[in-house]
């Protein structure tokens, strides 16, 4: 997509140091002023060559602190809420400040933007996991469902779709111009934290065994981090984007976790080993999206293949390893 169409705003995005907001300032930094809110937990933005960049301003701050999101958001022309508690393992140990930060926290971002009077665009990223364990090309218009309560994993969901409902309602009621993305697991260079793409490749770039959970017959579709902030730009530029919600994933980058695995040793050349684990929490057995919505809408596709998308992120990790 032509970046030209952005230029000359100032954008303000939660979350921004984090894989993907660091990765959309990367595409935005030279024509816009960008202001990055972020409490640097997870810190992709340090090594980026533009972190330094006099368009670029790093803000430490919590989106649990209305006030201070209030004020770090005065004056921009579009926001971008990518700030959230993420990571199955990180919301099984906290799913109370998960659902704090991905509810009241989202509530702060899109009162602060209400706030704000004229916006250009207010971008809100949910999950795919608002369609629970089993969801096979599912699309926009589906149900959504919030798993059964105890369960810990399913609090990222329940935040983020509460967070759904307040941004499309806020659009509805209020006219913010609001638009919804629903990542489909996003890998790619620089990406912090969990992440089974992320630690296949890491171990298999040092011929380490690696381990899957369960028999390994769980189904993704994965996305590359470059389609995923092309929809993002997309959902910034494009009028039709405005109170829609949109897939973002690569329905034709489809894997079974061992099959995964698999990719990623025989593509790195490792020669790793491939395990089973037992798993006691909830898993995900089979999620590919549809995403015939974007293209139709804002001209959405995904284009990098799996094999491909797992040979550009192998060849980043092992020139940072250098």
């Amino acid at each position: 997509m032509d970046t030209q169409q952005i230029e000359g705003k100032r954008i303000f995005i939660t979350g921004g140091a984090g894989f993907i907001g660091s990765t959309l300032t990367g595409l935005l930094y030279e024509k816009n002023q960008i202001v990055v809110f972020d409490n640097f937990a997870r810190d992709s933005i340090k090594d980026k060559p533009y972190k330094d960049h006099k368009n670029l301003t790093l803000i430490k701050g919590d989106v649990l602190d209305g006030p201070a999101v209030a004020q770090a958001m005065k004056g921009a022309d579009m926001v971008v809420h990518c700030a959230a508690i993420a990571g199955i393992d990180t919301v099984t140990k906290s799913p109370v400040r998960t659902l704090r930060v991905n509810m009241l926290g989202s509530a702060n971002v899109l009162d602060a933007a209400a706030a704000q009077g004229k916006l250009d665009r207010v971008v809100c990223f949910s999950t795919s996991e608002v369609y629970g364990s089993h969801a096979f090309r599912v699309s926009e218009a589906d149900d959504t469902t919030v798993g059964a309560v105890g369960e810990p994993r399913w609090s990222y969901a329940v935040g983020k779709l509460a967070e759904e409902h307040l941004a499309i309602m806020y659009h509805r009621e209020q006219g913010l111009p609001t638009v919804v993305v629903r990542p489909f697991n996003v890998y790619g260079p620089g990406q912090v934290g969990e992440g089974a793409i992320r630690n296949f490749i890491l171990r298999a770039l040092a011929n380490e065994p690696i381990q899957i959970y369960g028999d390994g017959s769980q189904i993704r579709a994965w996305c590359y981090v470059d389609d995923m902030v092309d929809c993002v730009m997309r959902c910034l530029a494009h009028p039709k984007a405005v109170g829609e919600s949109f897939n973002v994933g690569n329905e034709r980058a489809v894997a079974t976790t061992v099959g995964l695995a698999e990719m990623c040793v025989r593509v790195l050349g490792s020669t790793s080993t491939i395990s089973h684990v037992e798993r006691n929490a909830a898993d995900v057995q089979l999620r590919v999206p549809k995403t015939t919505k974007g293209k139709e809408l804002i001209g959405f596709v995904a284009k990098v293949g799996l094999e491909e998308g797992i040979r550009r992120t192998g060849e980043f990790y092992k020139a940072q390893a250098r």
